[in-house]
């Protein structure tokens, strides 16, 4: 026993228990591979002495014969299984290693790569680059990270090009002789097909953003951190100030702002109002279009609409910032916005003198409600009484309308109703009274054919609102009735028992008028169908609406000389025989 070979009564066998290879020990490796492989050539061909043989094999500092070839085999088996591509050339750039990697890549074989020239295997686009290379590599010069592309064999035709960065790691025999190159590379085709989207859309952006053309809007934008990031050349013609003069500044504060800013807004409420559009775009809600005004360099007030809409990253996935872009209004469109301030003014003025109106209304109306209020504290007789009362139903209708003030809400149906105690009698005779004055004018005969029965019944709903809905009909009824004609007003009543006390009843009124009948453009807007409504159009569809609010609803009928409005509703009703 000596000491080398001593060490071989400890010796362990260990595979695929040790780190991953690097990258320059891969390359190491292959240098290695291709000089053993070079050194065995060179002693079979021009030195077959044993001793020749031992000589060279000391200098290697290696035992044995049978050692360099295992430690050669598992070299060779390392860069053929390696997941990163390797392939290596001779001196005259013919392919003497493609690895398991590079074949399953551009779907060439082992068996067809080798002997093919390199230049033969990469896209034209590469040739020159890869050249280069090759001869810096052939002089004895590694570079590094250099990109070229190669061509795609068999079933792989279609994918198109692999996209590789590789290194060069120069091969050398034991006389330093350069032998060749060995190339490990990296797959970046996923990398490039990404990147060359990227700059193709950049290269739009740009041509389209930063294009003069006065067919394209005032654009700017800001990054996800609030700085002013874009300014377009139609963006500095509107305002006076230039791009660099804005951008990498606070957009709000510093570009739109209220004091100091280069484009200043009216007001703080404009300022809040521009920061919550941008948040919301930010926040990665849908884009918005708002109204927007501010201040150019000149002066002049601009007034524009402005549309955000949210900047996401290459994966799509997070926004990092919001684009821009300012609407001009066209002459057209500045007369239809003048025509809506006018429009919105005419409103807000009309708003004020209805508030007014009913502000006006109230005081005197709580004087006469006063004064009725003592006269019941007064001996009065039987037909005073029903005066009294009378007036006193008409009072409350009409607080009841003075209270109503939206009546957007009050046409979408969006209104509670009372449950009170009534007559039909009370509610006929109230609604009646108001059209009377008009019918005593036009000589017109009011008439109610209601059974006595029915005007007696105890009901239980908004006797109010349904007082309010007759006198309207009534109203028109009477408005389109000829002079000297009659309108007649009967009701009947069914009721179905919901319980041993209550029972659900199911009136049906008819206000029938002589006459031709009313236009059929007021009855369109009687049901919804005519958006430009009149104040008689109005009336009628606020009827119809507290209708259908009590489960009913209405119905016009033509005939010979005469119409009829039906009125159906569902109100609640004692049982008599259980009281």
């Amino acid at each position: 026993m000596h000491p080398r070979s001593s060490f071989k009564a400890f010796l362990e066998v260990v595979k695929k228990r040790s780190l991953a290879w690097k990258d320059y020990e891969m390359d190491a490796i292959h240098s290695l591979q291709l000089i053993l492989r070079n050194a065995f050539i060179d002693v079979k061909t021009t030195d077959t002495n044993a001793n020749a043989i031992h000589s060279k094999l000391n200098d290697l500092k290696l035992e044995g014969m049978q050692e360099l070839e295992a430690v050669t085999s598992e070299i060779v088996r390392l860069i053929e299984t390696a997941t990163v591509p390797i392939l290596a050339v001779d001196v005259d750039g013919l392919i003497n290693g493609w690895n398991m990697k590079i074949a399953e890549l551009a779907g060439l074989s082992v068996d067809n790569a080798i002997g093919k020239h390199l230049l033969a295997l990469v896209e034209d686009s590469s040739s020159e680059t890869v050249q280069k290379m090759l001869f810096l590599a052939l002089q004895g010069k590694e570079e590094k990270n250099i990109q070229f592309e190669i061509k795609t064999h068999g079933s792989r035709t279609g994918a198109g090009p692999i996209s590789l960065v590789v290194n060069a790691c120069v091969n050398r025999d034991l006389h330093e002789n350069v032998v060749g190159v060995c190339f490990v590379a990296q797959d970046v085709t996923v990398q490039k097909i990404v990147m060359d989207k990227f700059t193709k859309i950049e290269g739009y952006y740009k041509a389209i953003v930063h294009n003069p053309n006065p067919l394209i809007p005032p654009i700017f934008g800001m990054d996800e951190f609030g700085w002013c990031s874009e300014w377009n050349p139609a963006m500095t013609k509107l305002t006076g100030w230039n791009r660099d003069e804005v951008v990498d500044k606070m957009l709000l504060g510093e570009v739109f702002g209220t004091n100091t800013a280069c484009c200043r807004l009216k007001n703080q409420e404009s300022f809040v109002n521009l920061g919550v559009v941008l948040n919301n775009a930010v926040t990665g809600n849908e884009p918005e279009k708002v109204p927007f005004g501010f201040f150019a360099r000149s002066g002049k007030y601009v007034e524009c609409w402005l549309c955000v809409n949210k900047k996401l990253d290459m994966e799509g996935g997070a926004v990092t910032g919001v684009f821009c872009f300012l609407q001009l209004p066209s002459q057209e469109l500045q007369q239809a916005l003048h025509v809506q301030k006018l429009s919105e003014q005419t409103a807000m003025k009309r708003l004020k003198a209805l508030a007014y109106l009913k502000t006006q209304i109230r005081n005197p109306l709580s004087g006469i409600i006063f004064s009725w209020k003592m006269m019941e504290d007064t001996e009065l007789g039987p037909e005073q009484n029903r005066l009294l009362q009378t007036s006193t139903m008409c009072q409350r209708q009409l607080r009841k309308i003075l209270d109503d003030s939206d009546l957007d809400s009050l046409i979408e149906g969006y209104m509670d109703l009372e449950m009170i105690e009534f007559t039909l009698n009370e509610v006929l005779i109230a609604s009646i009274s108001q059209v009377m004055t008009k019918s005593t004018e036009k000589g017109i005969r009011m008439l109610n054919d209601t059974a006595a029965e029915v005007m007696n019944e105890t009901l239980y709903g908004d006797g109010v609102r349904l007082q309010q809905v007759l006198a309207d009909f009534l109203l028109i009824s009477v408005n389109f009735t000829p002079n000297g004609g009659q309108v007649t007003v009967a009701a009947t009543l069914t009721k179905d028992q919901l319980g041993q006390s209550v029972h659900l009843a199911h009136l049906k009124l008819r206000i029938t008028h002589a006459g031709g009948g009313i236009p059929e453009a007021l009855l369109s807007q009687m049901f919804g169908t005519d958006g430009d409504a009149s104040e008689e159009g109005i009336g009628l569809l606020v009827g119809r609406k507290l209708v259908k609010l009590m489960n009913g609803d209405v119905q016009y009928l033509r005939e010979a000389g005469r119409s009829t409005f039906i009125i159906t509703i569902e109100l609640a009703a004692a049982n008599r025989s259980r009281n």
